[in-house]
């Protein structure tokens, strides 16, 4: 058996960059889902109104005590019995989404906690509206320390997304399993699979550094 068939790799190539695309948007679309959700969910879980801030906290600590493969499962083959279909794909967007959001929301959470108590009190004297003071005053400064761990989270998702084969998501690591069970070749698909999510996750590391720097010569 030869070690690395090179000749088979470039015929599979096509069909994995196909599958590598839709791994790619889903964790684009599901992170940006996230990203916008789990601000909304750690404001909601800092509000001082225990109707808003109990359930923000439930759903956190559900989700994130929970298996990403267990929430897609109930997506995708429990809820149709309730009378709600989604297709696969849009099933693994949402689930991961979610998943990540309850993640995030923590970590907005630790960066509006860092702001100096003197930031909220000068909100506060100025009667600002919650939107504004958020958006103008707030936010700004707890992005910037929250960066890194954001970006963590990003390549996890990135990770994650061969969990969302086991809903019949074509991802690139469902697309080399494929492959490898119709050619009982797996050497090359497999490999070829590793290679991309390295290239992608240290491109990923350095457009967030890139948004680090922004960020520090912007307030500098």
């Amino acid at each position: 058996m030869n070690f690395f068939d090179w000749e088979f790799a470039a015929q599979i190539l096509p069909g994995l960059v196909k599958a590598a695309l839709n791994t790619v948007m889903v964790t684009v679309t599901g992170f940006a889902i996230a990203l916008v959700l789990g601000l909304f969910l750690a404001v909601a879980r800092r509000s001082h109104h225990s109707w808003l801030s109990w359930p923000a906290g439930g759903v956190i600590e559900f989700f994130r005590s929970t298996p990403l493969l267990i929430q897609v499962y109930f997506l995708f083959y429990v809820f149709p019995n309730y009378g709600l279909n989604l297709t696969a794909l849009q099933a693994g967007i949402i689930g991961i989404a979610l998943h990540y959001a309850c993640y995030t929301a923590e970590v907005y959470r630790a960066g509006l906690d860092a702001i100096p108590r003197g930031q909220w009190e000068a909100v506060t004297a100025l009667s600002m509206s919650p939107l504004g003071a958020y958006r103008s005053i707030l936010l700004p400064q707890a992005l910037r320390p929250i960066i890194p761990a954001l970006g963590n989270y990003l390549m996890a998702m990135l990770k994650d997304t061969p969990v969302l084969s086991a809903i019949t998501v074509v991802e690139i690591m469902q697309q080399a399993k494929n492959i490898g069970s119709e050619s009982f070749r797996y050497l090359e698909p497999i490999t070829m699979v590793g290679v991309f999510f390295l290239l992608l996750s240290l491109g990923l590391a350095w457009c967030v550094r890139r948004v680090e720097d922004r960020l520090e010569k912007a307030h500098s």
